[in-house]
């Protein structure tokens, strides 16, 4: 069996951002050379997540919106004792997760016809890493 690691790295601008990582995810795997097996993609934070869904700028605009509900800002989250004001970005890495394993199949990210793979940033504005780990032969 072999494998392959790569690790990219994020900045982003906003405080919560979703970014298309599935051109980045390919290249990988393209680069590990395996045609059959799984890849891996994780985010290294506690306050980001990964996730597969459609690539529709309505979906992901329902999608914020949904986290947001579910896990709003407050400044009364008991995490926010430590010093840190980013309680509600840990409880919506919990609700999207933080890795997706996606099968790998004649060479390609064997997806359905619309998935794509997400990186979802709730605390940003500085550095964040995603480890990709192609497995397989």
């Amino acid at each position: 069996m072999k494998a392959h690691t790569e690790y990219l790295t994020f900045r982003t601008e906003k405080h919560r951002e979703y970014i298309n990582i599935t051109d980045k995810v390919n290249a990988a795997l393209k680069k590990s050379g395996i045609q059959e097996g799984m890849i891996l993609v994780s985010a290294m934070h506690i306050t980001a997540g990964v996730w597969v869904n459609d690539a529709e700028d309505g979906l992901l605009a329902d999608i914020d919106e949904w986290l947001e509900r579910l896990a709003p800002y407050k400044r009364n989250y008991q995490h926010h004792a430590t010093g840190e004001d980013n309680g509600d970005s840990h409880l919506k890495s919990l609700l999207v997760h933080h890795q997706v394993m996606v099968p790998v199949t004649a060479g390609k990210l064997d997806l359905g016809p619309w998935q794509q793979i997400y990186y979802a940033e709730f605390d940003g504005q500085r550095p964040k890493r995603v480890i990709i780990k192609a497995m397989g032969e």
